[in-house]
């Protein structure tokens, strides 16, 4: 399996894709002027307690107050709570915590009017991102992530990801960790710190603990709402998560970005270094690696698949929906409920792909092809299962029911993305009338001429839809090879996939667009 992170850089935002296997199964757009992402620490203010819902509203920053529940204050919101007051008041001199005698963990059936107070200070982390009409969701467990451990301050509790299955290697982990860990820090053991030795894990700790000690920084002379510790960006939250030995290539376009992540590959992996790759390519890099065509078969309400069978998929506010069609799928010679598991398995794999790639979370219900054999529907359900193993959200599959739908949830801790696959007419601007199109050709030649003649430009690129480009390229005695006779200058022509269809652009040799 081969891994490839394709990162396009712009004015305004960091666009990430990941493929596996050449096929795009991620998709994250990190905004320059992003804030109230997943990890962020704030020191808030309470603006109102509600206890109808044992929970608080918190000023962090965003136009709508950031919610905290009582559950999500953590055990030890006592002993953090303490230390970070202590910071506020300029009673706390260090942020070692190994000397700080802990509180008693909080009540699981307390309420959160006996813990907080309207206008108090408090320190706490982004959960969820903004998403639709609702603020950040927050907790107050504060929990600094690395590569190969979790930072949990306030207690010695170490545990071990589920996924690492010897009891050898969990029982291993824990005893180097034990060994190596500040007092009063816990540690939660991620999935690749399987087989890894100490020093990888002692550098990842020390990492952790100067992270802390820049919070601690931050808070210092602090006044709410303010961004205390910021996550990494997103490229590099990816890379920290997945970057693996199934890496092969991360192709960069912005010779900035290229160095920050070349150091930061440098850091948790050395041996990866030589993957990170700046691309210096005459085409945008999303059009040189095809991902502008997956973008839009993979984002639109029709999903189709190379077989022809095809998805429909339906968003409304309270859950979505995909209905499963076989389509013009060539049916074997076996019967019918063959022919429905084989479709149903192939849907599947695609469905968790879309699942991952659109970040879709909630309640998610696949209407599948109609399987009348038990066995069928179990191999159904195996086979969905497994093909969102490797998911890192949290999602809970229930087994089909009796009219064969299976249903679903999945975590959402971001705004699911979307894309918009379907294009206004550029001529009629979706009014519905067009003048005719047959003169688009003679328009562009016009322009050309205007370019070459009057405005003596030297590189002319014409960017237009593939299928115009097609046109322009076909034969012989093609329309490229007549404007090459009319202006004794040829005129390179690129098919770019994002273009609507009646749309070109003229560019010049430093793909900056002339302007008409």
């Amino acid at each position: 399996m081969n891994h490839e992170l394709i990162i396009n850089s712009s004015s305004t935002e960091v666009t990430i894709a990941l493929l596996r296997d050449k096929k795009l199964i991620e998709l994250h757009k990190d905004k320059h002027d992003t804030s109230f992402n997943v990890g962020d620490i704030y020191l808030g203010k309470i603006r109102k307690i509600v206890p109808s819902l044992n929970a608080a509203f918190v000023d962090v920053g965003y136009e709508k107050d950031a919610f905290l529940h009582y559950l999500d204050l953590g055990p030890q919101f006592r002993s953090q709570n303490k230390y970070i007051q202590s910071i506020l008041k300029g009673k706390q001199q260090s942020s070692n915590i190994s000397r700080l005698r802990l509180e008693k963990d909080i009540n699981k059936d307390g309420k959160i009017k006996e813990l907080l107070s309207s206008k108090q200070q408090i320190a706490v982390q982004v959960a969820k991102e903004p998403i639709s009409s609702k603020g950040p969701r927050l907790s107050a467990e504060l929990t600094l992530a690395g590569r190969y451990i979790v930072l949990v301050p306030f207690t010695d509790k170490i545990s071990v990801s589920q996924k690492i299955k010897s009891q050898e290697e969990k029982e291993r982990l824990k005893k180097l960790i034990a060994s190596i860990k500040p007092k009063n820090f816990g540690v939660i053991i991620r999935t690749v710190a399987e087989n890894k030795k100490v020093a990888d894990l002692d550098q990842d700790l020390r990492n952790l603990v100067e992270k802390w000690d820049k919070l601690y920084q931050g808070l210092k002379n602090a006044q709410p709402p303010k961004r205390v510790l910021g996550e990494l960006n997103r490229a590099s939250t990816v890379l920290r998560d997945l970057l693996s030995a199934s890496f092969s290539n991360i192709h960069v376009n912005d010779p900035k970005l290229f160095e920050e992540i070349k150091a930061y590959v440098q850091r948790i992996a050395p041996k990866k270094e030589s993957i990170v790759k700046l691309y210096k390519g005459k085409n945008e890099i999303f059009e040189h690696f095809g991902i502008n065509k997956q973008i839009k078969a993979s984002f639109g309400k029709k999903v189709m698949l190379p077989s022809g069978a095809y998805l429909i998929i339906e968003h409304t506010e309270a859950m979505h929906v995909i209905d499963v069609n076989s389509g013009n799928r060539k049916a074997s010679e076996q019967n019918q409920e063959q022919n429905a598991i084989e479709t149903n398995l192939e849907v599947a794999e695609e469905i968790a792909r879309i699942l991952r790639l659109r970040d879709m979370g909630g309640i998610i219900a696949i209407d599948f092809i109609d399987m009348h054999q038990r066995d069928n529907n179990k191999k159904l359900y195996d086979k969905l299962k497994q093909c969102m193993s490797d998911d890192r959200a949290k999602h809970n599959i229930i087994p089909p029911t009796k009219f064969g739908v299976i249903e679903l949830t999945r975590q959402r801790v971001r705004p699911e993305t979307e894309i918009k696959t379907a294009e206004v007419c550029p001529t009629c601007n979706g009014t519905g009338e067009i003048t005719a199109s047959i003169l688009l050709i003679d328009e562009i030649e016009n322009n050309v001429r205007y370019l070459v003649e009057q405005v003596g430009q030297k590189n002319i690129t014409l960017l237009v839809h593939p299928f115009v480009e097609a046109y322009i390229k076909k034969g012989i005695k093609s329309v490229q090879r007549q404007w090459f006779v009319k202006f004794k200058k040829w005129i390179a022509v690129k098919g770019i996939t994002t273009l609507p269809f009646l749309t070109y652009k003229f560019v010049d040799a430093e793909n900056e667009e002339i302007e008409l």
